[in-house]
């Protein structure tokens, strides 16, 4: 394993931490890598029957686009994920899951972030008795499609997002 040297704060915001570190690696060379330090996130997959999915239609400042996504958030600090999976899909979806299945775990950018999204397959989905209010920066709708339709939309390039790529493909829709 690497070996720190020294470490840095160089930037930490509302959802991530920018470390400056000199290391050394594996190999025996030293480096100065950015890493970009994340508490996490959940990946959902929010099945209201065997044949469709609810994607969230979101805005995204970063490429200044609206994109198809499966609903996904950050973990909050010291939240279990199951909790925050529960959480999310009440807030972007605004139902309640009665079954939540942890399906798999993936680091999306492990060059420089350290970020790992746990993804779930949530079912036995519920109109909840309360409302949950979105994050301030977030600006999403949420629509329910056929499984047929979701990889039709993939097959032309119109899900753009990979947790979303990856998710479908968990759940088998791409398959045949």
């Amino acid at each position: 394993m690497s070996k720190v040297l020294s470490s840095k704060i160089a930037y930490e915001g509302r959802i991530v931490r920018v470390d400056v570190d000199r290391v050394v690696l594996p190999h025996g060379r030293e480096a100065t890598l950015e890493i970009v330090r994340h508490r996490g996130s959940v990946v959902l997959i929010p099945m209201p029957d065997e044949s469709h999915v609810t994607l969230v239609r979101q805005y995204r400042y970063a490429i200044d686009r609206w994109v198809w996504e499966l609903p996904a958030g950050s973990l909050e600090p010291g939240e279990d994920p199951d909790e925050a999976a529960r959480r999310e899909c009440h807030e972007e979806v605004g139902l309640v899951a009665g079954r939540i299945e942890r399906l798999a775990a993936f680091y999306p950018t492990p060059g420089y972030c350290d970020e790992v999204m746990l993804f779930y397959r949530l079912t036995d989905l519920q109109t909840p008795t309360t409302s949950a209010a979105h994050d301030e920066d977030e600006l999403l709708e949420p629509h329910t499609l056929a499984l047929a339709e979701l990889r039709e939309m993939l097959a032309r390039g119109e899900i753009v997002d990979m947790k979303t790529a990856v998710g479908i493909y968990l759940t088998g829709i791409t398959g045949k």
